[in-house]
């Protein structure tokens, strides 16, 4: 019997082993953008996604409220938003809350999610995640998962949400963190026809919520507030995540939900406990606004997240950990593009402000010139995907080589699911052709996404389905036009022609 499982055993082992050109770890809102590009450019994809939705922050840590690209939706993220328009019955459905123009309900977006993963052939193990990563000595990498398996990839794509994979393989980080921003744990909370009050969660405290909005409570009316003296009032505040189905989203950065911890250098132990006291957080200003703000009919909904207490799978991070990648995007490089090259190399864009979140941390005041800071819109190269010395791998959420103040124009969800969808093509190409893709050059990328209507250059002058979109964009990343941006409030812009009436 000794010998026939010693026989046995090693068959059994290689028939759980299944090879794939590329793996994904991690189906996030890159992740999930970088599977799909790859696998519709004839690539054999897998995704390793820990949860059962795809989407990430924006379907499975709620914040199902789109920050930006309005009118920059292109490739994937343009397809996306098309997708939820046609639920909800069109794009003026979607602008139900004041924080966007773009909001739904996470697991309407995670469905969304699943039907194009599905139909461009990607393959997701779900509720699953990588117990460990062996680099191959010819090349490639050997994963083995929690399910029993062993899978090989030929390229790796880290789509974690805080790029734990490219620092579990080595890859150089870069080091410019002042301090982690402020992480929410987000509810998605409905109004019931009766009392849907909570309990007093664990370690509640008064004080952290009062000022949240204009109420007999607060006592923050001259105090620090970095988004202005004047508080919303209470309706205010509860219609800026409202969904298109009547649900609201509870991510209010004005001393309600947002927490800070240093975590991203945590053990598995302390982020776990960092994730608890969040969601402890949360509970409490669901109770402030039940118990003193008499919403006692408003309470966490039972019927979006498949979870026990109905809360999102993870809390929204938006801070990662950043990798040194063959380019390093900068605020700088935003705010004056023909300075550098970047430019040359641009496979995503983004039009938002530079965004930081950092009201509950002890140095809030220091910091507090980050809030909003004010650029043009942007793109960012195609060498911020790639590490410096690890070769076959590429990052394809907020990981990416980005500086850390820059970091909060790069961490919004159209410009991750634009770099995603960069990463995924990258990485096609590589598998395809031979080649690392630290040896593709950016063009070669670059001709893909525009035959799939993305973006490079963030000019609003033409739109992908107009005549004439791709000759711009070629010519601007080759420098034969230049475009003038501007920063004008939450929607930057950048014009090779100025309108008229400016």
């Amino acid at each position: 019997m000794k010998r026939i499982l010693t026989l046995v055993l090693p068959l059994l082992m290689l028939s759980c082993t299944s090879g794939y050109d590329i793996v994904v770890i991690g189906g996030g809102t890159g992740g999930t953008a970088a599977a799909v590009e790859a696998a519709r450019d004839a690539a054999q994809v897998l995704v390793v996604e820990s949860t059962p939705w795809l989407g990430g922050m924006l379907t499975a840590a709620g914040v199902s409220a789109v920050d930006g690209n309005y009118r920059l939706r292109g490739g994937l993220f343009g397809e996306f938003a098309d997708s939820l328009a046609a639920r909800y019955g069109g794009y003026e459905a979607l602008k139900s809350g004041w924080v966007s123009n773009i909001l739904f309900n996470p697991a309407v977006g995670a469905e969304v999610f699943k039907n194009i993963a599905g139909k461009a052939g990607v393959q997701v193990r779900f509720g699953t995640h990588v117990e460990d990563i062996q680099r191959r000595k010819a090349g490639g990498w050997t994963l083995r998962l929690s399910d029993g398996s062993t899978v090989r990839a030929k390229v790796l794509i880290d789509g974690t949400e805080l790029g734990d994979v490219a620092e579990k393989v080595g890859a150089e980080e870069l080091r410019d963190r002042v301090s982690a921003q402020d992480l929410t744990y987000v509810a998605i909370v409905k109004e019931y026809d009766h009392d849907v009050s909570i309990p007093e969660p664990e370690g509640y405290d008064i004080d952290l919520y009062r000022s949240c909005c204009d109420n007999p409570l607060a006592d923050n009316r001259d105090g620090f507030n970095p988004y202005g003296q004047q508080l919303w009032s209470p309706e205010m505040m509860l219609s800026y995540g409202r969904l298109p189905d009547g649900y609201m989203m509870i991510n209010w950065p004005v001393f309600a939900n947002d927490y800070f911890a240093e975590y991203l250098d945590m053990d598995a132990e302390g982020r776990a406990e960092v994730v608890r006291k969040a969601k402890l957080r949360t509970l409490g200003f669901i109770y402030f606004l039940q118990h003193e703000l008499g919403y006692r009919n408003i309470g966490i909904a039972d019927d979006v997240f498949p979870t026990e207490d109905g809360l999102p799978f993870y809390p929204y991070f938006r801070e990662a950990r950043r990798i040194a990648g063959r380019d390093t995007m900068t605020v700088d490089a935003a705010k004056h593009p023909y300075d550098y090259d970047l430019y040359t190399r641009a496979v995503a864009v983004g039009d938002y402000p530079v965004d930081h979140h950092h009201v509950q941390n002890p140095r809030r005041e220091e910091l507090s010139h980050l809030w909003f800071g004010k650029i043009p819109s942007f793109s960012v190269p195609m060498g911020v995907l790639v590490p410096v010395r690890v070769e076959d791998l590429l990052v394809a959420d907020k990981s990416i080589s980005t500086s850390w103040e820059m970091n909060g124009g790069t961490r919004l969800q159209p410009v991750v699911m634009g770099l995603g969808q960069a990463a995924g093509a990258l990485a096609a190409i590589a598998v395809k052709t031979g080649r690392h893709p630290s040896e593709v050059p950016a063009s070669e990328v670059q001709s893909i996404l525009l035959d799939h209507g993305c973006y490079l250059l963030p000019f609003l002058d033409l739109k992908p389905s107009d005549a004439g979109f791709r000759e711009l964009q070629e010519k601007g990343v080759r420098g034969e036009v230049r475009g003038t941006g501007r920063s004008v409030g939450w929607a930057n812009e950048t014009w090779v022609n100025l309108p008229e009436d400016e």
